[in-house]
């Protein structure tokens, strides 16, 4: 099939991928269709196949980007003190995730849609992060620095309460991400502080 006119695959892939992650993100992947996608992105829906082999492709690619980036971009200072590169970690979590909520929204809501083999694949990123988080707290118990009795049900909560700052945050609200971020490092520090 011929391109659009006025298509350029250097323009139209990111295109494509950019509306489906809002379409997605704002309907839910079941109820989107490739063609709603195309006549967003204002090409036939013949036309998306030349960016991706389908829904599903497309889903995974945007979960697997999504957490690629999480991954280059958390920072990983093994020279710091545990405290230090939880402090890290927290401020890095909630900064990556505000600038991309609609990235998060189907990194987390969307899995139940991907094949059981897509699924795997995703999931074995995610332990990789969350694997980062873990070791941070093994090593802050092992330094004496935190009271964590159990690190794997711990790193499930921190991340889990971190990430539940987009379903609520608005910028111009009340407080700045900045100040929010504060909080809940000072919740983060009360939930690993050795008991007294």
């Amino acid at each position: 099939m011929a391109r659009t006119q006025g298509s350029h695959s250097g323009i139209t892939g990111p295109r494509v991928r950019a509306v489906a992650l809002r379409l997605f993100a704002k309907g839910g992947y079941a109820a989107v269709s490739m063609r709603a996608i195309a006549a967003e992105v204002g090409v036939q829906a013949g036309a998306l196949y030349n960016y991706t082999p389908d829904k599903q492709s497309l889903l995974f690619d945007l979960m697997q980007s999504h957490m690629a980036d999480l991954l280059a971009e958390a920072p990983l200072d093994a020279g710091a003190a545990p405290p230090e590169q939880l402090r890290q970690f927290v401020e890095f979590h909630i900064r990556f995730h505000a600038d991309r909520p609609d990235a998060v929204f189907i990194a987390y809501m969307e899995l139940r849609n991907l094949t059981r083999e897509n699924f795997a694949r995703i999931e074995e990123l995610r332990r990789a992060y969350e694997d980062r988080l873990e070791a941070i707290l093994r090593a802050g118990v092992a330094s004496g620095d935190f009271g964590v009795a159990d690190t794997r049900i711990a790193t499930f909560a921190i991340i889990a309460m971190l990430t539940g700052v987009n379903t609520w945050f608005r910028a111009g609200g009340r407080l700045s991400l900045k100040e929010v971020t504060a909080q809940y490092w000072d919740m983060v520090q009360k939930a690993v502080a050795k008991a007294d």
